[in-house]
């Protein structure tokens, strides 16, 4: 069975939330890109539209944008995610998960693009002030 953990962002308030993902709503996103937008009901958020902006595999080898496929690869980057160079011009051989999204991917990150009728902190319940 395929499960995800998916970090949503809400670039409004500038928070995060997670959530399991597992079973009939996991596998239906199997197939979709990085940069694709995906309706909420997969993740429990009825109304809501998400952009796929990136995810992690078992290893935690990040998904890249420009690798197309769900292949994990060596690249030799220079500058990006997952490599920040030290020196000038410097370059480096890195693994790196492709763009799609396959079973072998655990951590799945999400940016809101369109909003619902409910509140987000409605659908997660909100946080518990301690004081």
């Amino acid at each position: 069975m395929v499960e995800f953990k998916a970090n949503i962002s809400d670039p409004k308030t500038g928070k995060s939330y997670q959530r399991v993902v597992e079973g009939h709503q996991a596998s239906s996103l199997l197939g979709k890109k990085i940069g694709e937008t995906v309706d909420g009901i997969f993740l429990e958020m009825p109304g809501y539209k998400l952009d796929i902006t990136g995810g992690s595999d078992k290893d935690g080898f990040c998904m890249r944008l420009d690798l197309p496929g769900p292949r994990r690869k060596k690249l030799l980057v220079s500058k990006g995610k997952g490599f920040k160079p030290h020196k000038d011009g410097e370059r480096r051989r890195k693994n790196f998960r492709g763009d799609t999204i396959s079973p072998d991917i655990v951590q799945l990150n999400f940016k809101i693009s369109r909003r619902g009728p409910k509140k987000i902190e409605d659908l997660f319940g909100a946080a518990k002030e301690e004081k």
